[in-house]
């Protein structure tokens, strides 16, 4: 699950590189809320689950973290799309970025209650024995 996470980040880092190289280029910055939200929510947070579940394979082994991956993967470019239409005075996708939205915070919110269900002071107690402390 970790590696997934971790490729689809490095994905969501080139659009967002992409997505600003664009709007500099073009003088057009109206996408800039899209660019940091492909930037924080899709590369930044991305990264930071993909180690999580690297470092903590029973997160991403539990049914909570199978969850989080399909709903966070599936919410956000569907949150994105929306927004970009909406950001360029298209509000025919408006239904996309509140349900993109909506389900992105939902998966989140898993993320959150599988680490405090699932993730165990011995966990990161071993990640110590093996010179990996956070």
């Amino acid at each position: 699950m970790g590696v997934r996470f971790l490729k689809i980040a490095a994905l969501y880092f080139l659009i967002g590189v992409g997505i600003g190289i664009f709007m500099e280029s073009a003088g057009d910055h109206a996408l800039k809320g899209v660019h940091a939200h492909v930037n924080l929510v899709g590369w930044a947070s991305m990264a930071i689950f993909g180690f999580m579940y690297h470092l903590f394979p029973k997160l991403g082994e539990s049914i909570l973290g199978k969850i989080h991956f399909w709903a966070y993967n599936i919410s956000l470019p569907l949150f994105m799309l929306g927004l970009g239409f909406l950001l360029y005075g298209n509000a025919t996708l408006l239904p996309l970025v509140i349900i993109g939205a909506n389900v992105l915070a939902l998966s989140v919110v898993i993320f959150v209650i599988n680490v405090f269900v699932n993730l165990k002071a011995q966990d990161v107690s071993r990640l110590k024995d093996q010179n990996l402390s956070m």
